[in-house]
């Protein structure tokens, strides 16, 4: 009977040409039993190969886009990482679910694989094992948009984190938290859990990841603030801090950066960042090159070469929720002042006329223009009947009333003044 090694040795020269013996030869690996009179040494090797069988098993069904596969590897780990050290488990586990990433659709199986683990974690009495799980599973559950069950696991998290005192894991749900409030609308509870992050960040050694994707929120926050000035300064520190480290996401942290300057009206400074020596790498990627063509067609004030950029690149502008938003309101800004453009030389005109200069149907002109009447962005009137917009000289502010308060709020201290003096002449 062929050794360990040797089964090893064969799985991982049979691995491409054939998949379905490598997988039944690591399996045999896991189903080698350890001798009860074995040496400690021996223990430890058998350990090792059944570790290196496991992870390479998981490789194998990541490779082939296997969530079914890489779920049972997870719970096959479960009796190998009994007999382990907690800390190498935790580290083995978080490997195995990591093969999840690369495999399209594959969120359900992961959030199951989590909720039957986090069972056996806490029947363990595994409590970092298990916090570590529900911090992953809160991550899946707010991609997922299942805000409700994320908050109500953070909330369980929060009060054994607190007691435990465990600082680096309470900045990550404290994150987590403010990005989930951030998803249901709630900006308030968002920045007061960000603020807490922060907190609890400042009193431990903060990972330079854990701190650009604290700053990357505090980014995000400020842009829903309108505060694009403010927001671009952390999206750029983020982005130093990710590139630095290589990591995948700085493109995100860049797409971010750009659309700050093309929502403070400074498209022309979208060429002239991608041009500084950390963005040329990133240049010619579809992402970047969607957020160049935008700022284009807000530069030029054109709604057709907008509509057609958010056409040709709705994978990359759309996908983002952030960058979605914001260009929704940039859309709406520039059909706004579209629409100005087209009615200011006249005191009537007819709406069929202004929907065709702008390319829009004529009930979302009408509906955009009597949004901008109520907001008093323009002056005017629709006739529905005639089919026309009337639009009214901007009325002159009175100020009649303004100064009356004023005079009043001066005769009140003269009256004042006088009942003081007369008390002391009193």
């Amino acid at each position: 009977m062929p050794s360990v090694d040797e089964l090893l040795q064969e799985a991982s020269t049979l691995r491409s040409s054939n998949p379905t013996k490598t997988e039944a030869l690591y399996k045999q690996v896991l189903e080698t039993t350890i001798a009860a009179d074995a040496s400690t040494s021996e223990k430890d090797q058998a350990l090792r190969h059944q570790e290196t069988a496991l992870v390479s098993l998981g490789e194998l069904y990541r490779d082939q886009k296997n969530a079914k596969g890489v779920a049972e590897v997870i719970t096959l780990s479960r009796s190998f990482v009994s007999s382990t050290a907690k800390a190498k488990t935790a580290k083995l586990i978080r490997t195995l679910l990591d093969f999840f990433t690369p495999i399209p659709n594959s969120n359900q199986a992961q959030i199951e694989v989590l909720q039957d683990n986090i069972l056996w974690a806490k029947q363990e009495k595994r409590i970092f094992l298990k916090h570590s799980l529900e911090t992953r599973l809160v991550g899946l559950q707010l991609e997922s948009l299942q805000y409700k069950p994320a908050l109500a696991l953070i909330d369980t998290l929060l009060t054994e984190l607190k007691r435990l005192d465990d600082k680096m894991i309470l900045t990550e749900v404290h994150l987590l938290e403010s990005r989930v409030y951030r998803g249901t609308g709630n900006l308030s509870k968002a920045k007061a859990a960000l603020t807490s992050a922060r907190t609890a960040a400042n009193s431990i050694y903060c990972p330079p990841h854990l701190q650009a994707q604290l700053d990357l929120q505090s980014g995000i926050l400020h842009a829903e603030d309108k505060d694009y000035t403010t927001a671009y300064s952390y999206f750029f520190e983020t982005f130093e801090s990710l590139n630095a480290q290589d990591d995948p996401t700085a493109l995100g942290a860049l797409k971010y950066m750009l659309l700050c300057k093309i929502m403070l009206n400074l498209p022309e400074d979208v060429t002239a960042l991608l041009s500084v020596k950390l963005a040329t790498k990133y240049a010619q990627l579809p992402d970047v090159e969607s957020m160049r063509v935008v700022a284009r067609a807000h530069q030029n004030r054109n709604l057709a070469d907008f509509e057609k950029a958010l056409k040709d690149y709705q994978k990359e502008l759309s996908s983002d929720p952030t960058i979605r938003t914001h260009l929704s309101a940039l859309y709406d800004t520039l059909l706004e002042q579209n629409l100005l453009r087209i009615v200011e030389p006249y005191s009537t005109v007819d709406i069929e006329y202004v929907a065709q200069q702008v390319g829009q149907g004529r009930q979302a002109v009408e509906l955009k223009l009597s949004q901008m009447i109520l907001d008093h962005v323009l002056h005017g009137v629709l006739d529905q009947g005639r089919g026309c917009l009337l639009i009214f000289d901007q009325p002159e502010s009175d100020n009649s009333y303004g100064a009356a308060i004023q005079t009043l709020e001066q005769i009140g201290k003269v009256v004042d003044s006088l009942y003081a003096k007369s008390v002391k002449i009193a």
